[in-house]
């Protein structure tokens, strides 16, 4: 929200531009950074010294998750990077879409991260079968939720991008993609829940080297393929929808296989 807030008073109340946006985020990452330290600082501890024995396996985690993030981000930057060597209103149309998928993403993570400490805790205190199914009825819940979605944006593909642009050209393109951006959503919600869920299991390590199948050997051949066969936003969108396909089936593999189900305190690499 104070990044919400801070952009429309730059952009708009200072007309800043595209500056006023950087500036707007640049100062509420500056301000969230502060807080964090403030709250980090503020318990009382025998002795603030880091202790690498009990920091390794978070940095473990946070480097495995590190590399599953910035390979979801690459393939965006990928699509970006294509559509801005077709067009400028394919670049804008993907804009829009992109934004909105990042929204709907964090509505849907509200679920991931519920099923995330769930079955963390579950797995914790050694029930293995609580933990899986109230798993799976995160998974039922995220794809409600992204049904819902789906219901919703599906006929609004001519509607929702005019809040964006009026731009014509622009507005054709985002017409293209919508039915992709759209449908994707309950396939979406089921990955973003089985995130939470393997996330929650302490199995980061398959989730980094499944992203990156899904990226590297998946997503972005279809990408280049759409630059250099001239398949447009189409081809890049069909691409992302695959991308989600992929992960859906490699990690709803890994949850069917219960694998991830360890109780106790998981030692994974």
């Amino acid at each position: 929200m104070p990044t919400v807030v801070l952009e429309l008073l730059f952009v708009y109340g200072f007309h800043w531009g595209i500056a006023g946006s950087a500036a707007g985020t640049a100062i509420a990452q500056a301000g969230m950074g502060a807080a964090f330290l403030v709250e980090l600082l503020r318990p009382r501890a025998e002795s603030r010294r880091p202790s690498l024995d009990e920091m390794r396996p978070m940095l473990r985690t946070g480097r495995q998750i590190f590399v599953r993030t910035t390979a979801l981000l690459t393939s965006f930057l990928v699509a970006a990077s294509v559509l801005a060597r077709i067009g400028d209103a394919q670049l804008g149309a993907h804009q829009i879409a992109f934004e909105l998928f990042i929204f709907l993403a964090l509505v849907l993570d509200a679920i991931a991260i519920a099923g995330q400490v769930i079955v963390g805790r579950m797995l914790g205190a050694g029930d293995a079968e609580g933990a899986h199914a109230s798993a799976v009825r995160m998974i039922w819940w995220s794809v409600a939720v992204g049904t819902l979605f789906a219901a919703v944006l599906l006929p609004l593909r001519h509607v929702v991008p005019r809040a964006f642009t009026s731009d014509p050209t622009v507005l054709a393109q985002a017409a293209k993609l919508w039915p992709f951006f759209a449908l994707m959503q309950p396939l979406g919600g089921a990955v973003f829940a089985l995130d939470g869920i393997l996330i929650g299991a302490g199995d980061t390590r398959f989730l980094k080297w499944s992203m990156v199948f899904a990226a590297v050997v998946v997503y972005m051949p279809i990408a280049l393929l759409a630059l250099k066969l001239d398949w447009g936003i189409v081809g890049v969108w069909s691409g992302i929808a695959a991308l989600i396909v992929a992960r859906l089936v490699t990690c709803g593999a890994r949850f069917s296989g219960r694998r991830w189900a360890v109780t106790g305190v998981p030692e994974r690499a």
